[in-house]
């Protein structure tokens, strides 16, 4: 499958915000969007108006860009959430949120969501005491994700660990930092969701 290896710092300035794809680098003054918040390339500093399809084109790319995932993926998420019962941009989001990466890089076991797809695909976490090396698995309420005993050393899940009081923890998942495991309690709301997307704007991406 193909992936994005470049300078990611890129995105954000591409996308005109703050993705978070470099976790602490984000949080400090070395961050390249604080620095320079235009788009990169020669005539970065001229933001063209965006016609509609522009403006839902970049919204899509956004989210795909936040949570790592390649095109053909990205769409097969909205299909499936296109089938679902209920609002296609909200299914589509909590989609999203039960990938096993997200929730390993949201309960904090990762300092970004590529760092925790890499945890994952090296065989350190559990989810329900069961190892699982695919990033892209879906958990349900009440499944249990927690870093194998011995990784539990590992500098990189302690020091994302630390960060945890200033990024906080979604209300839908419950983290015990003792055990280094955390709880998926229950699908969340568009209201809890805090992603700086416009779904509706994918929806219409995709229903043209």
């Amino acid at each position: 499958m193909a992936r994005y290896t470049g300078p990611v710092c890129r995105l954000c300035r591409r996308e005109n915000m703050k993705l978070y794809l470099k976790g602490e680098r984000c949080y400090t003054d070395k961050c390249s969007y604080e620095r320079r918040s235009y788009a990169p390339g020669q005539h970065g500093r001229l933001r063209p108006k965006l016609s509609d399809y522009g403006i839902r084109l970049r919204e899509k790319q956004k989210l795909k860009r936040m949570y790592g995932l390649s095109e053909k993926q990205f769409k097969r998420y909205f299909k499936e959430a296109d089938r679902q019962k209920g609002v296609t941009g909200t299914n589509f989001l909590i989609l999203l949120e039960r990938r096993l990466d997200n929730t390993v890089y949201r309960l904090g076991f990762a300092q970004s969501r590529a760092q925790a797809r890499q945890l994952v695909r090296h065989g350190h976490i559990l989810v329900n005491g069961e190892k699982v090396d695919i990033p892209s698995y879906l958990l349900r309420p009440g499944d249990v994700v927690a870093v194998r005993e011995k990784s539990r050393q590992l500098a990189v899940i302690n020091e994302a660990l630390e960060a945890v009081p200033r990024r906080g923890i979604p209300p839908w998942l419950e983290l015990r930092k003792e055990a280094y495991e955390g709880v998926f309690k229950y699908y969340p709301s568009r209201e809890e969701m805090n992603i700086p997307v416009q779904e509706q704007l994918i929806v219409e991406f995709y229903s043209k």
